[in-house]
């Protein structure tokens, strides 16, 4: 098998009726390509409507919600396709969208991991704020996108039409090399949700691995989908998962802990004078929560 594209699902009966056909009639005519739907054990109807309006989709169904990290770790062990796509279940692809990020992994093999232009499904002609067009980290860790500045997205004007090298891929819509992804491990479980693909990245790039946006492929993703941008377990998450990747994958990285340790606390003032209590909350529970998951954690050899 060339190519495994996998949807990890959890409660998302609509996001499928939605989003799913799109899915299926880009990859209709695609050679040696299989779709796959992982349910992270879902109580709605979700694999009701998996089985009556799509049978054509290979389904995979995990007896609980282990969280889109495990989640798809589990689905992953289970194909054994040269590459795999990890595509949110909130997101409309176009026809021919997955040629051009096969094409490009087959022609690059020091490239362990590719994704498209990320454009709004609400409004198609401006980016998507979780990956836009390829992400890069500064050195305190922060992620940003080419097509997000400050937390606000551009409009695509053709500005990052060129392919270009990234230091992370979004998991909205990730190509990866699937043995690269086994023997890394996968994604780290203990981050849950949100920030496990940077750390992903980071590994690979630890290894010496490329990365690279393809922007001669486009899909349009919602966003949000499971937790609104500023929703409070999702600043948690962030937060947290942020330092731990940080600890794990940064060469000395006290200093820039002990950094971010200042401005944390800055953030959570911040969220506190904008009337965000629950917000500033989840900041210093991240902050100690961290705490505790570093012990576990296990650095990598950088």
């Amino acid at each position: 098998m060339k190519c495994n594209v996998i949807i990890l699902n959890w409660n998302g009966a609509e996001m499928l009726r939605t989003y799913l056909p799109s899915v299926v009639k880009s990859l209709v005519e695609s050679r040696d390509v299989e779709l796959i739907v992982a349910d992270n054990g879902s109580t709605d109807e979700s694999l009701a409507v998996l089985s009556k309006e799509f049978p054509s989709v290979k389904t995979i169904v995990l007896d609980q919600n282990y969280g889109f990290a495990e989640g798809y770790n589990r689905a992953i062990e289970q194909v054994d396709s040269e590459y795999v796509v990890l595509l949110n279940s909130d997101v409309e692809t176009p026809e021919g969208w997955l040629t051009p990020l096969l094409d490009y992994m087959d022609a690059h093999p020091e490239v362990a991991a590719v994704q498209p232009k990320i454009r709004s499904w609400r409004d198609k002609a401006y980016f998507e704020y979780a990956g836009a067009a390829g992400g890069y980290l500064s050195w305190l860790g922060y992620p940003s996108c080419r097509g997000r500045k400050w937390g606000r997205v551009e409009k695509d004007k053709g500005q990052y039409d060129t392919i270009a090298e990234v230091d992370w891929t979004t998991g909205a819509c990730m190509c990866v090399r699937t043995q690269v992804y086994k023997e890394l491990g996968g994604l780290d479980a203990s981050f849950f949700a949100h920030m496990e693909e940077i750390d992903l990245c980071w590994r690979m790039r630890n290894k010496k691995w490329k990365l690279a946006c393809v922007p001669q492929s486009t899909v349009y993703h919602l966003g949000g989908g499971s937790l609104s941008y500023d929703n409070p377990r999702k600043t948690y998450l962030n937060f947290r998962n942020n330092l731990v990747m940080i600890y794990k994958n940064r060469r000395f990285p006290w200093c820039v802990l002990a950094i971010r340790c200042v401005l944390d606390y800055v953030a959570a003032l911040h969220f506190l004078l904008q009337g965000k209590k629950g917000s500033a909350k989840a900041v210093l529970e991240a902050r100690r929560d961290y705490k505790k998951m570093r012990v576990k954690s296990v650095k990598c050899k950088v």
